[in-house]
């Protein structure tokens, strides 16, 4: 019997089984794909987490730039991820199983998981990595970006090796994203921030064929697609542990997950570590107390209320309102973009950028000025 198994070999899964067999756990993941490469483009800020081997990061942007209604150079060094490099750092320590999980049948002294093969394999504790599902009418973030070579990629930003975070310019309720990727290329992207349901990918690429024509450009190249699913509840507490984006750790605004995800795996892991004698059941309520303790709760709770406003915000009032974010002080844009559980300081960006608002936005933020206002609207 494995002491831990985890559904789900992308970048969250793999780096809870690194860090549970790092300390000591028998520890099996499950991927239904072992040998497939990671082809989403995996970017974040370089503080989010405490440090990453030269090996995991393709590209650290000179420059990055944000522009509402006008141009903010961001004072956060941001990354590109080596997906290669990212994978290599996080193997080892456990196994890998191949096959998807149809079940789990938890019992007192560990858990079932069942395969859609029909083995069954016995696990202390049981963590879903698998991802977010899409189920019913939900929040989705929705991208479509091509790989341009970097030189072509110049009509767009003004030097090499900026990237541009958010382009809200000449916006249909979307926004340009550009990254370098450290090779030569450059991935441009059109991205609908948040739709309930998202738009689909032909629509975005229709903008971006559109945007790159204004500036001589083809849309040829590598294509990539995103989806994510914004609205993902903090879970409740169970002998399953979801973790990642299966576990609510997208942020409902921003669509980010690989960084909090990482973060967190090691915390974690030493929670489970240091439960571990006392049974399966005290392991994951130490797992969840760890993920979601109160104060990650309400900052949730707030974020999705933020969710909720921007979607209801007309798509005129959106460069405006980036454009109050963006000049935001750095701590307070930390704040709410990374502060999991920095609830005073989500609490005072989101006052801030209240009081900062004209009438017109401020009219579709009401729950967002005051504490007491905002834990009540969560």
């Amino acid at each position: 019997m494995a002491d831990v198994v985890i559904a789900g070999g992308g970048p969250a899964g793999r780096a809870l089984a690194r860090a549970c067999a790092r300390r000591g756990l028998a520890t099996v993941l499950i991927d239904p794909a072992p040998e497939r490469r990671w082809r989403a483009t995996y970017g974040l800020w370089a503080d989010e987490l405490p440090s990453l081997p030269e090996s995991a990061v393709a590209c650290a942007p000179s420059t990055t730039l944000a522009f509402g209604t006008g141009p903010h150079i961001l004072e956060r060094q941001y990354v590109v991820l080596d997906n290669a490099g990212l994978r290599t750092w996080l193997t080892g320590g456990y196994d890998v199983v191949r096959g998807t999980v149809s079940g789990v049948d938890h019992g007192g002294l560990g858990s079932s998981v069942r395969l859609e093969d029909g083995r069954v394999l016995a696990a202390g504790l049981y963590f879903d990595a698998s991802g977010a599902r899409l189920r019913g009418n939900r929040y989705e973030q929705t991208a479509f970006g091509v790989v341009l070579p970097a030189k072509e990629a110049l009509r767009l930003v003004d030097s090499p090796g900026t990237a541009v975070f958010m382009d809200w310019r000449e916006t249909e309720s979307g926004f340009l994203y550009v990254l370098p990727l450290g090779d030569g290329t450059v991935l441009v992207e059109e991205t609908s921030l948040a739709r309930k349901p998202g738009l689909p990918p032909e629509l975005l690429a229709a903008r971006l064929r559109t945007r790159l024509a204004a500036v001589g450009l083809t849309s040829r190249g590598r294509e990539e697609r995103v989806r994510i699913v914004l609205d993902v509840p903090s879970p409740r507490r169970g002998r399953t542990v979801p973790f990642g984006a299966a576990g609510g750790l997208v942020h409902p605004a921003t669509g980010y997950s690989v960084a909090t995800s990482v973060r967190l795996a090691d915390p974690v892991a030493d929670a489970v570590a240091r439960a571990w004698e006392r049974g399966p059941a005290e392991a994951a309520s130490a797992a969840h107390r760890v993920l979601w303790p109160s104060s990650a709760r309400t900052v949730h709770r707030l974020r999705l209320h933020g969710l909720r406003s921007l979607c209801g915000m007309p798509s005129e009032l959106l460069p405006v309102f980036f454009e109050l974010f963006f000049s935001l002080p750095v701590e307070l844009q930390r704040a709410f973009t990374s502060g999991r559980e920095d609830l005073p300081g989500t609490t005072e960006a989101m006052t801030a950028l209240f009081r900062m608002a004209p009438g017109s936005v401020r009219k579709h933020l009401i729950g967002w000025h005051g504490r007491r206002g905002l834990l009540r609207s969560g």
